[in-house]
């Protein structure tokens, strides 16, 4: 069974009981923290990609991969209709106490329920799919949740400047599928959780996957460093 890494975190730091942050360890031999309160951020601390992305969500929304609910909060909390969507049982808990009406917690592959207008995949939301060979399977399963003139709003990364440049100018990488497929796990206090696979596109690779799944897609805006915000919709008929 798999750790709830995130749901314990986030549940202490909800109950007062914060005392240190999430490690974790990738397959690019990085190791890196989370810090927890980051989780709980106001919208004044979002980074411009997230804010852009709460910004154009409309109708009913579907907060994928939620967390500790910060962006769902965030749009409840400005009249919109939001549902908080988690596979985290810890996470979805720390939404129903920080007020949050509407949550699932479930994997996204299990989901059977009402459609949306806008599904949120923030901070690097994509990743669920896990691996480039998965990312069809994954949209097809977003799309049975749109509604008619709905759209997907994601950001990512292209992680190719964490790769060292050749005398050329070009990047050495791994022989791997797809540079951006990294694996990771992540510890908390005395807790570690098994591997688990985490994609990053760059945007030209997922633009090619959304027309190979019938999806317009539109670049809205690039962030600071190697990242920006997608839109994806259903190609008109």
């Amino acid at each position: 069974m798999q750790t709830d890494i995130l749901g314990t975190a986030v549940l202490d730091f909800q109950n007062g009981n914060y005392t240190t942050d999430i490690k974790t360890y990738s397959s690019l031999d990085e190791e890196d923290i989370i810090p927890v309160p980051y989780l709980f951020r106001s919208y004044k601390e979002m980074p411009l990609l997230e804010k852009k992305a709460l910004e154009l969500a409309k109708g009913a929304i579907l907060d994928v991969g939620c967390g500790a609910g910060s962006h769902s909060l965030y749009l409840q909390e400005n009249g919109k209709n939001v549902t908080a969507l988690d596979s985290s049982n810890g996470a979805i808990e720390v939404c129903k106490a920080r007020g949050i009406k509407n949550t699932i917690c479930t994997d996204l592959y299990n989901y059977k329920g009402e459609k949306f207008d806008t599904i949120l995949l923030l901070m690097n939301g994509i990743g669920l799919a896990g691996k480039l060979n998965q990312v069809n399977k994954f949209l097809t399963q977003l799309k049975s949740f749109l509604n008619p003139g709905g759209q997907i709003l994601l950001d990512s990364s292209d992680i190719l400047y964490m790769f060292d440049p050749d005398e050329d100018g070009g990047y050495w990488i791994p022989e791997v599928e797809y540079y951006g497929e990294v694996s990771f796990e992540m510890e908390y206090k005395s807790n570690k959780s098994e591997s688990f696979n985490w994609l990053y596109l760059d945007y030209n690779t997922l633009q090619r996957a959304a027309v190979a799944n019938n999806l317009e897609c539109e670049l809205i805006k690039e962030g600071e460093h190697f990242d920006y915000l997608a839109k994806l919709t259903l190609k008109q008929q």
